[in-house]
């Protein structure tokens, strides 16, 4: 059986991990096992925080659409039971882009949420 020469195939395995470790700090950009580990590792975050990534986006429009709310007598949890009450069906991302903006829409949803919270308690 001939014998297989694999110099090749492993230099091109090896520079493209070191490819990948382009940018990192000390020797884990320059050897290949440090280079390895280290872009497994961060392989790792990326994938875990693309989800982290929906949570904390999700606290933000919360914290802006409350600070806006706030400014108009209600809390968050007061507009968002009125807004459902009322069948409007925008989601948070837009609310707080509305919110953040400034609006005039945004000041005529809180009002439609005060009517239906008004509504409910009499």
């Amino acid at each position: 059986m001939a014998r297989v020469k694999r110099g090749t195939t492993v230099k091109q395995k090896h520079n493209k991990i070191l490819a990948r470790a382009k940018g990192y700090l000390g020797r884990h950009h320059s050897t290949y096992r440090a280079a390895r580990e280290k872009s497994e590792k961060a392989g790792q975050y990326a994938y875990r925080d693309r989800r982290v990534k929906k949570r904390e986006f999700r606290g933000l429009w919360i914290v802006r659409i409350n600070a806006a709310v706030r400014n108009n007598g209600l809390t968050y949890s007061q507009f968002m039971n009125g807004l459902r009450k009322a069948g409007v069906a925008l989601d948070r991302k837009v609310l707080a882009e509305m919110a953040f903006a400034g609006d005039e829409n945004f000041t005529k949803l809180i009002d439609v949420a005060k009517r239906f919270i008004a509504g409910e308690s009499k």
